[in-house]
């Protein structure tokens, strides 16, 4: 009765080792109890050790977030959005004013394919004019407007590149960055092709049809300018398309096996968008425009062949 009287009761009046009327259980056996085979082991993975020496050293893994993600709310990226377009709208406004300033000083450089093709006919009268009494005014917005956005793009591209950067992974980061690059790269290559090489022969083929008809030229600023602004910035745009099979070769949406098969049909398409953005029918302008789309068209698979490599090899190791 004496290893009885140590023991206290619980509340049923069993002694706190009873189980179950199979008897007390001594030290020993309380301790073998208390043993767990490694099976038994808790479904969280070990830490370090915590600064509190209470918490417990088993915790769930917490995610891993970038270094530029921050915690933010849905009326707090409104606000951000708010400032990414506030400072794009006031570094547009700045360009347009330094292009609206320097005007004057860039017809001559905006007059360069006219004059460079007028050398090669010398009774052709270069001087342009107006017919109208706003037409001047039209002139010199379109021109501070599309001059503006043009300088304007890359500080653009920037704000918006740091408004979505926090959202994205390293890997993500490291595709984008290239990606801007070459955007902004084809953009100025397609439109110095248009500058220097398109607009001329456009100007070329206008006067030699004038002069076949026996029609006296009365090209208007307006009409010049505009005929200019349209062709150089829709090629830069237009040189941009190769990006766009890049980006949906990696997505899955189309394949380089798809792209070959269907060459053809994409030639077809190439002299369908030269026929809508050249400004003149001829078909040698068309196909002065057609040629380098071919080549990035080519170039954008070769591209894309690459791409689908890397990610057959990244889902092997995966």
């Amino acid at each position: 009765m004496v290893g009885v009287s140590t023991m206290q009761a619980d509340p049923f009046g069993r002694p706190r080792g009873a189980r179950l009327g199979r008897g007390v259980r001594g030290p020993a056996q309380d301790a073998s109890v208390l043993e767990k085979s490694p099976h038994d082991a808790p479904p969280f993975a070990a830490v370090s050790q915590p600064d509190d020496p209470n918490a417990s050293p088993y915790a769930p893994a917490e995610p891993v977030t970038s270094m530029r993600e921050k915690p933010m709310g849905f009326w707090q990226h409104i606000e951000e959005l708010r400032g990414v377009l506030l400072k794009s709208v006031i570094a547009f406004v700045i360009c347009a004013a330094i292009v609206g300033v320097f005007v004057t000083d860039s017809m001559e450089l905006l007059r360069w394919p006219l004059d460079h093709v007028a050398k090669d006919y010398p009774d052709f009268d270069t001087k342009l004019g107006t017919i109208s009494l706003m037409e001047v005014f039209t002139m010199i917005i379109q021109l501070c407007v599309f001059g503006g956005l043009l300088l304007a793009s890359p500080i653009i591209l920037f704000f918006i590149s740091q408004f979505v950067s926090p959202a994205l992974t390293d890997r993500e980061m490291k595709a984008v960055k290239p990606l801007c690059v070459s955007a902004l790269f084809l953009f100025l290559l397609g439109s110095a092709f248009s500058f220097f090489l398109l607009m001329p022969s456009t100007v070329r083929i206008a006067i030699e049809l004038n002069q076949a008809l026996g029609l006296e030229t009365r090209w208007t600023a307006g009409n010049y300018f505009t005929t200019l602004t349209w062709l150089v910035l829709g090629t830069g745009a237009v040189f941009e398309f190769p990006l766009v099979i890049i980006l949906l070769v990696w997505l899955g949406v189309l394949s380089t096996e798809f792209l070959r098969k269907y060459r053809r049909h994409a030639i077809v398409l190439i002299f369908v968008i030269a026929a809508v953005i050249t400004p003149t029918p001829d078909p040698v302008t068309q196909t002065i425009f057609a040629a380098p789309l071919y080549l990035l068209f080519e170039i954008s698979i070769l591209v894309s062949s690459r791409v689908e490599k890397r990610k057959r090899v990244a889902r092997g190791a995966a």
